[in-house]
């Protein structure tokens, strides 16, 4: 008798435990009354709508399914559709969960293997949802009546910087129809830095390092042609690199850190803005100066970041993006372009199919030449440089 038979008369909702994360196998595993464990706060429709369509019993979150910071429809769709919803359970679940283990799940959101707790989270239910989710309408609409009442304000106090680049800094650095790549400190940027060396060999484009970006340029192997940021942040050896260094300032010309760069006897120039991003200020000193493409490694934004608040997800960012336009690519997109379409796991095969064809061909070769018959004149062939290796060891 199994652990599930075994404990068949405990109450709760039964079934397969499955994981349903990028890092898991367990989504495509899922099936009927299996019971679903992600990670998705704020869940979507498209991920819902995937775990719709293999119809599990349940599906145990360790975020929450809706955080109240954007209206998601994706709960309302999984329990519309008969899904049993335990949220916030927390991550230590995934030191004890088992993909493809039985398991027990309460109705007061308790996940068991057998008589071991495992996890605990709260049950949703349609009211839970109806409420969030008018919540959380509300407050998406607050924070953009808010977020673009600051939008207006940047414009008005730097319309002159946005439509003909007043305050952007002269530099030596030629950037004319060159490709820019900005490296911010963003969360994977330095990884997403490694991947984008194949475009970085081929392209050459001029390098500027943001605050903390411009170190991971020097830690990769590069040198800055131009750094960006509060040199307080910033390590000594990337600031004496021979980068034009330009420090983020006030409207009235007060920058952060320039004490530092005069303990060090470097030069810098100063870019006043209403904005102290570093980021933004290289995407507008390149945009200026009339780069043919800007990369942006560490700081993507798109209008999720936007809706959910994030600290990056600024009035200056976003205009600043829109100034840019066409010309700015984010560092995931180029990385995609320069990946191999070739699987590597059949780069082997081919290597071993060409060495199969050279030694056909050098048997054929080897075969037909002479007068006798094809095994007599291979194995004359192979006798005779037999005889010439035993000759070159003789000497």
């Amino acid at each position: 008798m199994s652990l599930f038979d075994r404990h068949s008369d405990l109450p709760g909702l039964k079934g397969v435990t499955r994981e349903c994360t990028p890092r898991g196998k367990g989504l495509k595993k899922l099936s009927a009354g299996d019971i679903a464990v992600v990670d998705a706060p704020d869940i979507g429709r498209a991920f819902a709508q995937r775990l719709i369509q293999s119809h599990p019993a349940a599906v145990v979150n360790v975020a929450a399914f809706t955080t109240g910071q954007v209206p998601n429809y994706g709960p309302q769709m999984l329990i519309d559709a008969g899904i049993m919803l335990v949220d916030n359970v927390g991550a230590d679940v995934w030191r004890s969960l088992k993909d493809g283990r039985k398991a027990r799940l309460t109705d007061e959101g308790d996940l068991f293997y057998g008589t071991t707790h495992i996890a605990r989270g709260r049950v949703l239910d349609a009211a839970m949802l109806e409420r969030a989710f008018a919540g959380a309408r509300q407050s998406l609409t607050d924070r953009m009546e808010a977020f673009f009442g600051n939008t207006t304000q940047f414009i008005h106090s730097e319309a002159p910087l946005l439509i003909d680049g007043l305050g952007v800094p002269e530099t030596r650095v030629p950037i004319v129809g060159r490709k820019v790549l900005v490296v911010s400190p963003g969360p994977d940027h330095a990884e997403q830095l490694k991947k984008l060396k194949p475009f970085i060999k081929e392209a050459e484009p001029v390098l500027i390092g943001c605050d903390e970006g411009a170190d991971s340029l020097v830690a990769a192997g590069y040198t800055p042609d131009i750094i960006v940021g509060d040199p307080s942040g910033i390590d000594t050896g990337a600031l004496k690199s021979g980068a034009v260094v330009i420090l983020p300032a006030d409207p009235d010309g007060v920058a952060v850190g320039l004490e530092r760069i005069q303990d060090l006897g470097i030069g810098a120039m100063t870019f006043p803005a209403a904005t102290r991003s570093a980021t933004d200020l290289a995407l507008l000193l390149a945009d200026f100066h009339g780069a043919g493409l800007i990369v942006n490694c560490g700081a993507g934004l798109d209008l999720d970041e936007v809706f959910a608040g994030r600290p990056q997800a600024t009035p200056s960012a976003l205009l600043t993006r829109s100034k840019v336009g066409q010309r700015l690519v984010d560092a995931d997109a180029m990385v995609q372009m320069y990946t191999m379409r070739t699987p590597h796991s059949f780069v082997w095969l081919f290597s071993l199919i060409g060495l199969v064809v050279l030694a056909a061909t050098v048997v054929a070769i080897a075969g037909l030449a002479g007068d006798g018959a094809f095994v007599d004149n291979l194995g004359q062939t192979f006798a005779t440089i037999a005889q010439m290796a035993r000759e070159l060891v003789g000497q």
